[in-house]
C-alpha cells in the first residue's frame, strides 16, 4: 500500500473508531475553556453604559444615539433603534467605522421598506418613550436599559441587571489579561489579532413561565437553568453520538429564543453568526438571560407576538417563511452508508416494491464516489449511473447523492483544479489556502460567504457537469459545520479568513447555511435548464444550519444512536426547530449508530411517521435494517406506520403551505395551539402534527399504556376508531391526562375536534403514483358540533404555484352542513386558479350524536341535489365498521375544486 493511502486508511479508521467510542467532552470548549466567555460570563458592570440624551436623533423609523463607557471615556458606541411592522424593534449596537462584521443574506431583502415610523414618541430627563404597533419600547439613558412591552406589562428587557457588555477596539499593551490577543485550546493556537471583541447581552422576560430555543442541542424542549453549570453554546460542530440533555452545541445555530405565559409569547433574535454562550437564570421576575458573543455586532430583534403564531410570523417576516417542498421529498427516504453498487440500489428498491411499503428516494452515501471526490461516480461500482436513475425514476421515485464541502487537493480532480486556480477557498491567516483533513484525506474548502464562489459552485449542478447526474437526482449536504478532522473542535481554525478577510471567527455559524444555499441554487438553476422558467423546487439535506435555512431546505438532527433516549430526545430537538422558524427537520430513524432491536425499530418508524422530514439511515458499521429484513410481524408493522404517513400526505402537504406563507411549523409543541394550559408548557413527548392531530408515541421498551395528553380545551377522537374520548369537557383543574392502552401495532393518535384532515387512503408505492387519487376527509366536530381545515393542491414539483397555479380549498363543517369553498388567498400570495378535477371520494365524520341512522344530501353549486350513501364506521378505512364510532359517506367523485354543500340528516334509529 502506498505511503498516501496507508495515510488515508490509517484516517478513515481513526474517524469510525471515534464515532464508535461517541462523544468525547474534553475535545470541545466550554465556557472556561473560551476566554471571550469565561472573562464576561456574570460580570455586572453597574452603571457602566449610558445614553447620551443629547446625541438622539430621530428620524422616522430610526432613533440614532450615542452609547458612552463610563469604564472607557472617549470611547461611543452607535446605538439605533428601529420599528417595524406589527411591532418589531431592532436595536443595533456597533463600533464607528466599518471594523465589525454584519451578517449578510440572512435577512429579507425588503426588510427595510417595511420599517414604520415610531409613534408616540417623546423623551425627558431620564428615557425616551415610543409606541411601535402593539409594543412600547422605554430606552432608559443612565444605566442603558431598553424595555419593550406587550398589553402594558413589560415583556422584555435589555440591561435590566447591567450585564451588557462591548469589547471595544484597542491596542495592545504588555498588562492585557491572557487571552485577548491569543489563546491555544489542545494544543491549537489561535491568533487574535483583532484583540477582544465580545459583545455580552442581558434580556430577562418578565412575567415569563418558559423560555424556548436557541438550537441545537439533544435537550429539553423547555430550556433547564444554567445556573452552576454549563451555559447553552451555539457553535455548529461535527459531534458524534452526542449526549442528550446536554448543552453542548451540535450541527446547527439559530441564535433566537421564545418566552412564554399564558396570554402572551414574545421572541429574541440576535443576528450574529460567531460563537456564543447563553446562560438562563429563573429569577422572581421571571426568565433573565445573558448571551455572550465572541466577536460582530449586536443586532437585536424582539418581536412583541403576542400569540405563539404571531411570533412564528414576524420571525417569518425577517428571516423568510420555509421553502416549498416537492411532495417526493415530504415521502419516506431511504438511506444508509453505504448502498454499494448498482445492484444493491435496484434490490433494494425491488424490496420495497415486493413488500407493499411505499418509499421515494434511495440514498447514496460518500462511497459511491472516486476516492471521495464529490460528483464522482466509482466506475467499479456505478458503472452506468444515469441508466440507475432512470430505472429508480420509472417507478415515480428519485435519488440523492452526497456532496461534502471538504474538496480534495487533487491536482486531476477538476473541481479542485478549477476552485484553486481562481482563489476560491478559504485561506490560512498567513493567505495560503488552507489545508485540513477530512474523508478525501488532505481537503480544501470553498470560500462560500464569496458570492462569485456560490455562484460558480452553482454552475457545478448542471447536467453536462455533473457527469453522470440526471433531473431526477438530489442532493446531500453533511459535514458542512464545517466539520476538518484535524482542526480545532473538528472544524476550522478561528483565524482562517474569507471573503472581505473576514476571520472564520465572525462567520463560523453561517458557513454551513451558505454552502446549502449555494448548492440549492445550482438545482434551482439546473430545474430552470430542463424544465424552464417554472423550474423544479431544489431538494439538498443539510446538517449545518442557521437563521435563514428555512428558505433553502431541509435539516436532520446528526449523528443519533439506536437507543431509547435518542428517540425521546428527538421529539424536544425537532419541536425547538420548529418554533424557531426551521420546521423542516428530522431524526434518523433507527438511529445513526449501533443496532436497534425490532422493538425500537418499530416504534421509531411510528413516531418518524410524523416527522416533518422522514428517512431511515444508518452507519456503515451497522448491520442491514431495511423494513422487511425483522421478521413478517415487523414488516407488517413498519408498513403500517409508513403508509399511515402516506395516507396523511395531504394533510402535511398542505401544512407545508402554511408553513411556506406563514412560517408556521408543521411538528408543533402542545403549548403552541394551547398557549393558556399551563400543564402542556413542559410537554416534550406528546405534539401535535399541525392544528389537527395530536400524537402520543411510545418512548420506552415494554411498554403498555402511554398517558395522553389531551388538552381541556378541545375535544378528542382516537384515530382508528373515531371514538371520543371525553363525554364532555372536563372541569378546569382536572387531570388532562387519558390512559390508553397500546400494543405494537401502532402508537396512539388522536383527531382535534374542530379541525378537518384531508388523506389519501389507497395504498401506493410513491407519491408519483397518488398523484391522481381521490381524497378522504375526516371532520372531527369539537364541542358545538362545528368544525374547519382546508387542502393545498399544486403540482407537487414546480415554482408555477408563486404564478397562482394551485386550488386551496376550504372546508368547514357548522349546523350539520359541511361546505366547500375557495380558500382566502394569503397576504401576498396570488389567488389559485389551477383547475383540478382531482375529488372526495370519502367523508367521514366524529362526533356525530351514536346510536342513530345518518343521511347525506350533496347539493352542488351548479345541480340538483344528490343522496349519498351513509352508514357506520371507523375513522381508519381497514377498520371492521361495526367496531366504528364515525358516520362514513361514500361521496363517490365529490369534486374537490367545485363549490358544493353535504347536508347531515338525521334518518332515524340506527339498526341492530
Amino acid at each position: 500500500m502506498r505511503p498516501a493511502r496507508q495515510a488515508l486508511a490509517a484516517l478513515a479508521v481513526l474517524a469510525l473508531i471515534t464515532g464508535a467510542l461517541g462523544f468525547k467532552e474534553h475535545e470541545f470548549k466550554k465556557c472556561k475553556t473560551a476566554s471571550f466567555c469565561d472573562r464576561n460570563r456574570g460580570q455586572a458592570r453597574g452603571g457602566t453604559y449610558r445614553v447620551d440624551p443629547a446625541s438622539l436623533a430621530l428620524s422616522g423609523p430610526e432613533l440614532r444615539a450615542a452609547l458612552l463607557n463610563s469604564a472607557a471615556p472617549g470611547v461611543a458606541l452607535n446605538l439605533t433603534l428601529r420599528a417595524y411592522g406589527g411591532g418589531v424593534v431592532r436595536l443595533i449596537v456597533d463600533e464607528p467605522g466599518a471594523g465589525r462584521y454584519h451578517v449578510p443574506d440572512i435577512l429579507l431583502p425588503d426588510l427595510e421598506s417595511r420599517a414604520e415610523d415610531w409613534q408616540a414618541a417623546a423623551s425627558d430627563r431620564g428615557a425616551w418613550r415610543a409606541s411601535a404597533g402593539p409594543a412600547a419600547v422605554e430606552l432608559s439613558f443612565s444605566p442603558f436599559k431598553l424595555t419593550l412591552s406587550v398589553g402594558g406589562a413589560p415583556a422584555a428587557v435589555v440591561n435590566s441587571r447591567s450585564l451588557f457588555g462591548f469589547e471595544h477596539r484597542r491596542n495592545k499593551t504588555d498588562s492585557d489579561p491572557a487571552g485577548w490577543w491569543d489563546e491555544t485550546f489542545l494544543s491549537h493556537p489561535d491568533s487574535k489579532p483583532r484583540g477582544p471583541e465580545a459583545i455580552s447581552l442581558d434580556l430577562a422576560f418578565p412575567g415569563a413561565a418558559r423560555v424556548y430555543g436557541i438550537p441545537e442541542r439533544a435537550t429539553n424542549l423547555a430550556l433547564a437553568p444554567t445556573a452552576g453549570a454549563e451555559p447553552y453554546r451555539l457553535y455548529n460542530l461535527d459531534v458524534f453520538e452526542y449526549l442528550e440533555h446536554s448543552p453542548f452545541g451540535l450541527y446547527g445555530s439559530i441564535p433566537f429564543m421564545l418566552a412564554h405565559r399564558a396570554g402572551l409569547t414574545v421572541g429574541a433574535f440576535w443576528l450574529n453568526a460567531a460563537e456564543m454562550f447563553v446562560d438562563l437564570e429563573t429569577t422572581r421576575a421571571g426568565p433573565a438571560t445573558q448571551w455572550v458573543a465572541e466577536s460582530g455586532a449586536l443586532d437585536l430583534f424582539l418581536l412583541p407576538g403576542p400569540g405563539p403564531a404571531d411570533v412564528a410570523a414576524q420571525y417569518a417576516a425577517l428571516t423568510g417563511p420555509t421553502a416549498m417542498p416537492q411532495m417526493f421529498a415530504i415521502g419516506y427516504h431511504q438511506c444508509r452508508w453505504n448502498y454499494k453498487d448498482e445492484a444493491d440500489v435496484a434490490e433494494v428498491d425491488a424490496g420495497f416494491d415486493d413488500h407493499a411499503i411505499p418509499y421515494d428516494v434511495i440514498w447514496l452515501d460518500i462511497e459511491h464516489t472516486v476516492g471521495k471526490r464529490y460528483m464522482t461516480w466509482d466506475s467499479s461500482l456505478f458503472p452506468d449511473p444515469k441508466k440507475m436513475q432512470d430505472d429508480v425514476a420509472s417507478r415515480g421515485r428519485k435519488m440523492v447523492t452526497i456532496v461534502d464541502p471538504h474538496v480534495k487537493r487533487d491536482a486531476g480532480y477538476p473541481i479542485h483544479k478549477e476552485a484553486s486556480e481562481k482563489g476560491y477557498y478559504v485561506r490560512n491567516k498567513d493567505g495560503r489556502e488552507f489545508d485540513g483533513w477530512c474523508w478525501p484525506g488532505s481537503s480544501s474548502y470553498l470560500d462560500v460567504t464569496n458570492p462569485e464562489v456560490r455562484s460558480w459552485w452553482a454552475q457545478q449542478f448542471a447536467l453536462d457537469k455533473y457527469q453522470g447526474s440526471t433531473p431526477n437526482l438530489y442532493i446531500w449536504n453533511d459535514m458542512n459545520e464545517p466539520s476538518v478532522f484535524n482542526g480545532p473542535e473538528v472544524t476550522m481554525p478561528k483565524d482562517a479568513l474569507h471573503h472581505g478577510d473576514w476571520e472564520h471567527r465572525d462567520i463560523h455559524n453561517i458557513f454551513g447555511y451558505y454552502y446549502h444555499l449555494a448548492t440549492s441554487e445550482g438545482l434551482a438553476l439546473r430545474g430552470r435548464a430542463v424544465h424552464g422558467s417554472d423550474g423544479d423546487r431544489p431538494f439538498v439535506l443539510s446538517r449545518a444550519f442557521f437563521a435563514g435555512t428555512q428558505r433553502v431546505g431541509p435539516i436532520w438532527t446528526g449523528d443519533n444512536a439506536a437507543q431509547w433516549s435518542h428517540l425521546k430526545v428527538s421529539i424536544p430537538m425537532l419541536l425547538t426547530l420548529g418554533v424557531t422558524g426551521l420546521p423542516y427537520s428530522g431524526a434518523d430513524v433507527g438511529g445513526f449508530f449501533g443496532n436497534p432491536d425490532v422493538e425500537l425499530l418499530t416504534r421509531w418508524y411510528q413516531v418518524g411517521a410524523y416527522y416533518p422530514f422522514f428517512r431511515g439511515h444508518a452507519h456503515l458499521e451497522t448491520q442491514r435494517r431495511e423494513p422487511w429484513l425483522f421478521g413478517d410481524d415487523a414488516t407488517a408493522r413498519i408498513r403500517a406506520a409508513i403508509r399511515g404517513r402516506y395516507a396523511l400526505l395531504p394533510y402535511m402537504y398542505t401544512l407545508f403551505r402554511h408553513a411556506n406563507l406563514t412560517g408556521a411549523p408543521v411538528m408543533r409543541p402542545l403549548w403552541y395551539e394551547f398557549p393558556s394550559n399551563a400543564a402542556v408548557f413542559e410537554e416534550e413527548a406528546a405534539f401535535m402534527l399541525g392544528p389537527a392531530l395530536l400524537v402520543a408515541p411510545v418512548l420506552a421498551a415494554g411498554v403498555d399504556h402511554v398517558d395522553a395528553p389531551l388538552p381541556r380545551e378541545s375535544q378528542w377522537y382516537e384515530s382508528v376508531s373515531g371514538q371520543a374520548m371525553r363525554a364532555a369537557p372536563p372541569a378546569a383543574g382536572a387531570d388532562q391526562a387519558v390512559r390508553v392502552g397500546v400494543h405494537m401495532e401502532g402508537i396512539p393518535v388522536f383527531y382535534r375536534g374542530g379541525h378537518i384532515v384531508p388523506r389519501r387512503d389507497r395504498p401506493r408505492r410513491s407519491t408519483a403514483q397518488q398523484a391522481r387519487d381521490p381524497f378522504t376527509l375526516v371532520v372531527a366536530l369539537d364541542w358545538e358540533g362545528s368544525a374547519k381545515g382546508d387542502l393545498y393542491v399544486d403540482d407537487g414539483r414546480s415554482f408555477a404555484f408563486r404564478r397562482g397555479i394551485y386550488a386551496h380549498r376550504s372546508f368547514e363543517f357548522e349546523g350539520g352542513r359541511l361546505r366547500c369553498a375557495a380558500a382566502t388567498a394569503a397576504a401576498g400570495a396570488p389567488p389559485g386558479r389551477l383547475s383540478t378535477d382531482l375529488a372526495i371520494e370519502r367523508i367521514v365524520v366524529l362526533g356525530l350524536p351514536q346510536g342513530r341512522e345518518w343521511e347525506a344530501i350533496l347539493t352542488p353549486a351548479a345541480g340538483k341535489p344528490r343522496r349519498l350513501p351513509a352508514a357506520r364506521g371507523g375513522a381508519d378505512a381497514g377498520l371492521d365498521p361495526k367496531q366504528g364510532a364515525a358516520v362514513v359517506v361514500r361521496a363517490g367523485r365529490v369534486p374537490v375544486g367545485a363549490d358544493w354543500e353535504i347536508e347531515f340528516r338525521e334518518a332515524g334509529p340506527a339498526r341492530s
